[in-house]
């Protein structure tokens, strides 16, 4: 526990202006982030007697090893620089609002050819048009099943769309008079994008037009004693009349905003947001915080706008956010949502009439939603809390292992072995940090040797980022002995050879085998490999233990706790012991621990199974230097198979459009030392294929879900581990 006068700026240094201030701790990690009208008056309430602190404001700064700022102009560049910090490094104890799943929105893709109407989740994409979000996607489905009646959209997947072209039939709902199906040109493409943008139109809240529409052609049809085309007419305005009923109208003047509603006690607090277009309530949204900081009501709302809207632009941001408490001061944040949608948006309270009542059904939904997180989350809490003590007992540690970090090792017959890392903190998944190795050091299976080798380069570039971040002085390695450590220098850069430094991180981009920068003087993000765990976990018995304890000990790390878990009789090993510790089946400890092993070995098998899968489907032409897939596509074309092309000259190979004489020469080389692939076999009927029938990545026409080759059919019968 750090004294927080240790850092305290000295008097004169912190200027009197507006600003954005980061505590970091030891590790140089970016644990909070502020901003203040008066960076001098604000950190100064930091540093006064701790006893006047509030708790966990108490806890924030004797956790902080250093404080330091940054001076802008205005406080709406500060609210801006605060909310960019807070997405960049994540600090543990600013406000976080947990949001449990990736909202649903009904997504019209005006962006393309053929408008498309889908459900989507995740970052919003130009040109489509969303409505949402819903809380479910099934709401999302019942609401289009019953506008396509009316408006007759496309709803299938590009190569559903792709297919049916191709055959000239189109699908299903084509058939049933639910899709205008422009696929098989039914309509023209100007015709099915009026369409779309009429379903856009009756879904932003503009509905009368088209329901008198379709009730003057009923009665039309009637008059004409056309009453099938009336019956159907009847129908529609029913479909339209019930998808309009789920969305009741709240506000009779037609308003566009978002209500916010918060719901708070000592230590949590739970945010409610509806949100209203066209008067009707579209979407409605929750998250829920721990209380990390001493913050206000105010304070709160501010925090959730920030992430509200902090991606937003345009329309997006709605012309009124009605909210239980304004933050202080309002100006600034009123300002920066201008900003955002390009016109004045108006922030309040509201006082009377409809929108107060509404607002208090939210706040009503921000009340429940935290009686039922506080429901889960008490229990969760428990046994969490309980496991880690349990695990900390069993393994005589000296405190509970809050940060967990476990390997395993994959392969199929000792080809494509791979290893997972996935990490635990506080007994919750921590998904951000886990990763993936390729094993190079050696061929062949050998669990024991792997673990060494992962376990190696892991903890190797920990202490790499220790000494490059000046944790060791004087050139001081782990074991004090002064002499650079194997496969790092002495400034701390990797020098990794063969076969560790051809070992790449899966997903790295930086050029060596454990990613970029970790935590540095300039750099607080919380990622790579520069936070040391408390415990590592191996998935296996004595021979993996002791491989990760030698590892462990060859790099001089002696704080760090291992053991490993056996599947068969779930027997937690030591290093060193001769006997497994026990844990009761009933223990939460052994249930944690089980939780943790299995979780590395399903991202342990998942990579495995991608690789597989790539080297499946590898193809001679493959190997060729300067072949893009486009090319490999037209040679396949050219010639119908990879055994025509390997029998042509390479003059013929040249009259392919795009490929030179060079380029013919290398795929005639390619292809010439190249073994013929095995006989594939047609997956549904056991049929040996010809050649002809097989395409530039080896696979079989029998079965799209899952085409295999005979060798690979042979070698899908081994052991995946």
């Amino acid at each position: 526990m750090a004294d927080p006068s240790s850092y305290r700026p000295k008097p004169g240094q912190i200027p009197d202006s507006p600003g954005v201030y980061k505590f970091r701790d030891e590790h140089r990690r970016v644990i909070y982030v502020g901003k203040a009208k008066s960076l001098r008056q604000r950190l100064a309430s930091y540093f006064q007697d701790l006893a006047g602190l509030h708790p966990r404001t108490r806890t924030m700064v004797t956790t902080a090893a250093s404080v330091e700022w940054t001076v802008v102009s205005t406080e709406v560049e500060a609210l801006q620089l605060e909310y960019s910090w807070i997405k960049e490094f994540d600090p543990r104890f600013n406000v976080k609002y947990r949001d449990d799943k990736s909202y649903p929105y009904l997504a019209v893709t005006m962006n393309e050819e053929f408008p498309r109407v889908q459900v989507m989740r995740g970052h919003k994409r130009k040109g489509v048009r969303y409505f949402g979000p819903y809380g479910h996607a099934w709401a999302i489905r019942d609401t289009v099943d019953l506008l396509l009646r009316v408006f007759p959209v496309r709803t299938c997947s590009a190569g559903v769309f792709k297919n049916a072209a191709r055959t000239g039939r189109p699908c299903l709902l084509g058939y049933i008079g639910k899709c205008s199906a422009p696929c098989v040109g039914r309509v023209s493409a100007e015709e099915h994008r009026e369409l779309a943008e009429e379903f856009c139109d009756f879904m932003a809240g503009r509905t009368g037009t088209y329901i008198r529409r379709l009730e003057q052609q009923m009665t039309d049809a009637a008059e004409e004693m056309e009453y099938e085309r009336a019956a159907r007419l009847r129908d529609d305005i029913e479909a339209l009349k019930k998808a309009m009923e789920k969305n009741a109208v709240v506000l009779a003047d037609a308003t566009d905003a978002d209500l916010m509603a918060v719901a708070e006690d000592e230590l949590e607090a739970a945010v409610q947001i509806f949100h209203v277009r066209g008067g009707r309530v579209r979407g409605q949204r929750g998250w829920v915080t721990d209380k990390v900081e001493a913050v206000t009501t105010g304070d709160l709302v501010e925090h959730a706008l920030q992430q509200l809207y902090g991606e937003e632009t345009g329309d997006s941001v709605p012309k009124e956010v009605l909210v239980p408490a304004l933050p202080d001061p309002v100006e600034p944040v009123q300002e920066w949502l201008t900003e955002r949608r390009g016109s004045n948006v108006s922030l309040r309270i509201p006082q009377r009439g409809d929108k107060k009542a509404l607002m208090e059904t939210v706040q009503r939904n921000a009340l429940q939603a935290l009686g039922l997180h506080k429901t889960k989350r008490a229990s969760d809490l428990t046994t969490r809390s309980r496991a880690l003590e349990e695990i900390a007992g069993a393994l005589d540690l000296d405190s509970a292992p809050l940060r967990i970090e476990c390997y395993d090792i994959s392969h199929l017959q000792g080809d494509d072995v791979v290893a997972s890392m996935v990490v635990f903190e506080d007994g919750l998944q921590r998904k951000s940090e886990y990763r993936r190795f390729q094993i190079k050091g050696f061929e062949g299976q050998d669990d024991v040797r792997s673990m060494h080798e992962v376990i190696t380069r892991r903890f190797r570039r920990y202490l790499a980022e220790k000494e490059r971040t000046g944790e060791w002085t004087n050139g001081e390695n782990a074991s004090g002995d002064g002499a650079p450590r194997d496969g790092v220098s002495a400034d701390g850069t990797s020098t990794e050879g063969a076969p560790l430094g051809n070992a790449a991180l899966e997903g790295d981009t930086t050029g060596n085998a454990f990613g970029g920068n970790a935590f540095t003087e300039e750099d607080g993000r919380p990622k790579r490999f520069a936070y040391p765990p408390q415990l590592v976990v191996v998935d296996g018995g004595q021979p993996q233990v002791a491989a990760a304890k030698r590892a462990l000990d060859e790099l001089g790390i002696d704080d760090i706790a291992v053991c490993g878990l056996a599947k068969r009789l779930e027997e937690v090993w030591l290093p060193h012991e001769d006997d497994p510790v026990v844990l009761p089946r009933t223990s939460e400890g052994l249930y944690l621990l089980q939780r943790v092993r299995d979780e590395a070995h399903r991202f342990a098998i998942t990579y495995q199974r991608t690789k597989r899968a790539k080297r499946f489907k590898a193809s001679p032409l493959d190997e060729v230097p300067g072949l893009g897939e486009t090319r490999k596509q037209a040679l396949i074309k050219h010639f119908g198979s990879v055994k025509k092309l390997r029998s042509a000259t390479i003059d013929q190979i040249c009259e392919v459009p795009g490929i030179g004489r060079k380029t013919a020469e290398a795929v005639a080389v390619a292809l010439a030392q190249a073994a013929p692939a095995a006989p594939a076999v047609n997956t549904a009927t056991g049929e040996i294929m010809e050649d002809e029938e097989v395409g530039v990545s080896g696979t079989t026409t029998g079965s799209p879900e899952e085409p295999v080759t005979a060798g690979a059919s042979h070698e899908r019968r081994g052991q995946e581990t």
